[in-house]
């Protein structure tokens, strides 16, 4: 068996690690934030959209520079450019120029996490990228777990301004450790046609981007759906991520085995089922059932689609591939936050909720009823060849 554990790829997991803690700290804490500016809820979406919508305008050019220069510079570059701009989140003094930084942010965000995604698939063995994906996902979900956590405790003994301090300190020792990898990449000869989206991908494309449309809604909406509850969001956040470190490893091992759809399907399935018991929710019990199921569902399905990405794209186009899965991530998140954050402002968090669960449905027979027939096409091209 091919090994997985190298350095390069220890160092780039743990480095994701320390960069998305940083990320999440700002989940809970930016609407509030936002709120104490003078903010109402349909900024606090457009705050979550505006960001992502700007990774979706730079992720393609990204990719397509990705397979011609490399993945270094990229990561380097961009991860400087986070942190900066992380830093300048202490000096903001009104939602205008909160609103700029956050498109400053969503660019540096796709040049640096499109070629962290795409560096860490070369360093992965093809014959272990499920467990791998599910591995290096498993960093983000314990990010996830202490992030949201730590950024409330901070801003409630400290202040905002440390918050930010924090996130930056912590971006900058994912860019170290990020340097210390080796990044493999071979430019391929001669002159191709840029192609600024990955065509093969289109069906997974299309799942990922109505998944992440709840999830949209999950970032932006449950800490203040939570506080309407009088429950600590940071709990929800801290279940979630409890579960996907238990869950993410078996997925992906399940994915490698058995194929990318036998973990999808029902892993879709039970994200629908979360969202619905999040729509339900009263307090802190039924919140906590919708983490563990969502927890389950949402983060045993991301890097099982992952996977299918890689292994329906030409392998000479990985950054594109890469490139054009996060887009159509970054793009559901963003238009989910703008659309259910209008959603919230004139109907109500159930609601919210129960239209994350329909757009998830959606996932679900888009990639039932086209996802499944280009695996199947791509497996047996590859048993011939």
């Amino acid at each position: 068996m091919e090994r997985l554990w190298t350095k390069s790829f220890i160092l780039m997991t743990v480095g994701m690690f320390f960069l998305f803690t940083g990320f999440y700290m700002l989940l809970p804490t930016l609407p509030l934030f936002i709120k104490q500016l003078g903010g109402n809820e349909a900024q606090v979406g457009l705050a979550v959209g505006i960001f992502m919508l700007s990774a979706v305008i730079f992720r393609p050019i990204v990719g397509v520079l990705l397979d011609r220069f490399g993945r270094r510079p990229f990561v380097v570059w961009g991860l400087l450019l986070f942190t900066l701009v992380m830093y300048m989140y202490g000096w903001v003094g009104g939602i205008v120029v909160l609103m700029g930084l956050r498109i400053l942010h969503g660019m540096s965000w796709a040049f640096s996490t499109t070629a962290i995604f795409t560096a860490i698939t070369d360093i992965i063995p093809s014959t272990r990228r499920g467990e791998g994906m599910g591995w290096f996902s498993t960093a983000m979900t314990l990010a996830m777990a202490i992030g949201p956590m730590f950024g409330i405790w901070v801003i409630d003994e400290l202040s905002y301004t440390a918050l930010f301090l924090f996130a930056v300190c912590l971006s900058v020792v994912s860019l170290l450790l990020m340097l210390g990898a080796k990044m493999p990449f071979q430019p391929k000869s001669g002159t191709r046609k840029i192609e600024l989206f990955e065509k093969s991908i289109l069906p997974v494309a299309g799942s990922v981007f109505f998944v992440n449309i709840a999830y949209g809604g999950i970032t932006a909406f449950v800490p203040l759906f939570a506080n309407s509850l009088m429950v600590n969001s940071g709990v929800f956040f801290l279940t979630y991520a409890a579960t996907l470190v238990l869950s993410r490893p078996i997925a992906g091992k399940l994915s490698d085995r058995y194929g990318e759809k036998f973990v999808i399907i029902p892993a879709l399935m039970i994200t629908i089922s979360a969202l619905i018991v999040l729509s339900f929710s009263t307090g802190l019990f039924g919140v906590l059932v919708s983490a563990v199921l969502y927890g389950i569902g949402f983060g045993s399905a991301q890097p099982a689609l992952q996977a299918a990405t890689i292994r329906l794209a030409n392998p000479e186009r990985k950054g594109v591939a890469n490139a054009s899965l996060l887009t159509a991530t970054d793009l559901g998140i963003g238009l989910g936050a703008i659309m259910l954050g209008w959603v919230s402002q004139y109907t109500s968090y159930q609601v919210l909720f129960t239209v994350s669960a329909v757009s998830v449905t959606f996932a679900l027979l888009l990639f039932t009823f086209y996802e499944k027939r280009l695996l199947k096409k791509k497996q047996k091209q590859v048993e011939v060849a």
